[in-house]
């Protein structure tokens, strides 16, 4: 017997593009997913890791503030590649974010409440208001955090295009729940991804 692990019988590899139950990563994020892991396939996520899962629990959830990240999805290189692994996170915070100066480290970019994007993370925070919250008149704010999950190192690649590549990702993760959500106005979020500085 070798000491190599052996394949899960359902084990699947897939493009970006069907991660997450499929409707959370654009074409354009699935891109910059290549470019945030150095690859193009992924091994298939679990099935309780979807958009709509993610949606589904954050309105249990809702109106009380979640004290830690709730996974939205996980993304892994598949087996026999470099490892990478990626957490994509949902939260409810109280409100609109503060004005506190953000971390040195992050680029401030002018999408929904509040979006962070830095070499190794991003955070956008947007409002939702939608008939399918407990309330509807009360509206949730919600960040969508994608993060690598690894020990911090130096990145490796171009600053700018990683910060570009981490918030196309978050932005596509946070237009998919809003619309899974059914928020107003897609909860004020923009149809592609605005990597401007603000």
């Amino acid at each position: 017997m070798n000491g190599t692990p052996k394949t899960p019988k359902d084990y699947e590899v897939v493009a970006g593009t069907q991660l997450c139950g499929g409707k959370a990563v654009s074409v354009d994020a699935s891109r910059a997913l290549k470019v945030i892991t150095g690859m193009s396939r992924f091994e298939a996520s679990a099935e309780e890791y979807t958009v709509a899962q993610a949606a589904a629990d954050l309105i249990q959830s809702f109106p009380v503030t979640t004290v830690g990240r709730e996974d939205v999805c996980r993304v892994y290189t598949p087996i026999g590649k470099p490892d990478f692994d990626l957490r994509i996170t949902w939260r409810l915070v109280d409100g609109a974010s503060s004005d506190e100066p953000a971390a040195p480290k992050f680029t401030v970019l002018k999408m929904g409440e509040e979006a962070l994007a830095a070499e190794d993370m991003a955070y956008l925070q947007f409002a939702c208001r939608s008939e399918k919250l407990l309330n509807a008149s009360s509206v949730a704010h919600i960040v969508i955090g994608v993060q690598h999950w690894a020990v911090p190192t130096e990145p490796e690649g171009d600053v700018e295009v990683l910060k570009d590549a981490y918030a196309t990702v978050a932005h596509s993760v946070s237009l998919a729940m809003a619309k899974e959500l059914g928020c107003e106005d897609d909860g004020g979020l923009p149809a592609q991804p605005v990597l401007d500085p603000a």
